[in-house]
């Protein structure tokens, strides 16, 4: 057997995240052996010392540490996940940059398209491959919806439907977090889930060329977090001081692409009803397909004049033969993170943009600045080009 090239993993912050990149990169070696790549979990960086505990005796990084620049100095460190908050990405990516390591980064990527470019246009200045973590995109329904409607089984697109509606936020006595703040956060719900649906759209039909949008902020103030309270999911003391929320809690967008299809976008925080309802539908002159990541191992498809009929994921469909046998089987949103380590390390291995890159994040940064600028204009707002390697067109 040919010997496994060691790749040494770095992580920065120790949330729920980054408990899953780590568990992502173990499991990409047992999926994927082909790629023989044997990673190590070398040093975890995170100021909350339980956090660290964790990430040395249930993770099984050999160290820790509390300050992130130590997991960039640290000679053993390949490649590096940033998983911290939105506020922390830039400064912690351009750091990734100047010490050459390459990165998975989650999303959004910055605060805003400003901070997006900057991240993206000095990633490929240095030659480095990224991941982001857009991790609908792996789906194995979402592989073959992308063949049918890029290989023309559907026809000519005509429209498309997303929608991202989500309940974590709904509760008013939920925490006011640095999520619910523009100078931590960037936008609100634009970013946060929306800016997931801006990539789903351009990866399965193609780039969004203009943009007219509205926004609102439903729950306009929430009480102080406690000490610790760091999730959208943290409650606060309802008897305490409360803040402003100051980004949205739920937009709407109208889209053109580029090949002349129209689109709706449509995302909340605060629904009350749907868990996490993260669906495309995509409308075309012969047929169309729905996918809801509420039920991510089905495919709804029409193709004929009988109506939409369901089609399971499975061998064939992406990669799902690397975790299950046959259809009806089904996988998780762990597999989800563990295809996107795969890209990620092959990128790596390769030296080649394979994974979600940091310019694929731009153009979604990119979207959501576009909505940003039509609600407050009321106007039709052309989308900025990127450039850079943009996997969504591959």
């Amino acid at each position: 057997m040919p010997a496994r090239t060691r790749i040494g993993v770095g992580l920065i912050s120790v949330g729920w995240m980054g408990r899953l990149h780590s568990r992502a990169y173990l499991a990409a070696a047992q999926h994927y052996p082909e790629l023989g790549a044997s990673p190590e979990l070398v040093i975890a960086a995170d100021p909350d010392e339980d956090a660290r505990e964790h990430a040395r005796d249930a993770l099984g990084y050999r160290h820790s540490t509390a300050d992130y620049r130590d997991v960039l100095a640290h000679p053993g460190v390949d490649v590096v996940s940033i998983c911290s908050p939105n506020f922390l990405h830039h400064e912690i990516a351009l750091a990734a940059v100047a010490s050459g390591i390459p990165f998975w980064i989650e999303k959004p990527m910055g605060r805003g398209a400003a901070e997006s470019r900057d991240i993206a246009e000095r990633a490929h200045s240095a030659g480095l491959v990224t991941s982001v973590g857009f991790n609908y995109r792996h789906a194995p329904a979402v592989a073959r919806a992308r063949e049918l409607v890029r290989g023309g089984a559907i026809g000519r697109v005509t429209n498309v439907r997303v929608s991202l509606l989500a309940d974590y936020s709904s509760d008013p006595a939920g925490a006011l977090s640095w999520r619910f703040r523009r100078d931590r956060a960037g936008s609100g719900v634009l970013g946060d889930l929306l800016s997931h649906g801006a990539d789903l759209a351009q990866y399965v039909v193609g780039r969004i060329a203009s943009v007219t949008a509205m926004t609102e902020t439903f729950v306009r103030e929430r009480p102080l977090p406690v000490s610790g309270a760091a999730s959208h999911f943290s409650a606060g003391d309802t008897a305490g001081p409360r803040g402003t929320v100051e980004n949205e809690d739920y937009a709407a967008v109208l889209a053109r692409f580029d090949d002349g299809a129209v689109g709706v976008l449509e995302s909340s925080r605060v629904a009350v009803g749907p868990r996490a309802e993260y669906a495309i539908e995509v409308y075309g002159t012969a047929g169309s397909i729905r996918w809801d990541f509420q039920r991510l191992n089905e495919l709804q498809l029409a193709d004929d004049s009988s109506g939409y009929r369901t089609v399971m994921a499975g061998p064939g469909f992406g990669d799902f033969a690397r975790f299950q046998p046959g259809a009806g089987t089904s996988m998780g949103f762990d597999d989800l993170k563990t295809i996107e380590a795969a890209l990620f390390l092959r990128s790596v291995l390769e030296r080649r943009q394979l994974a979600p890159s940091a310019a694929d994040a731009w153009s979604a940064a990119e979207i959501v600045e576009a909505a940003i600028r039509s609600a407050e204009s009321g106007r039709w707002t052309d989308v900025r080009e990127v450039t850079g390697p943009r996997t969504y067109h591959a």
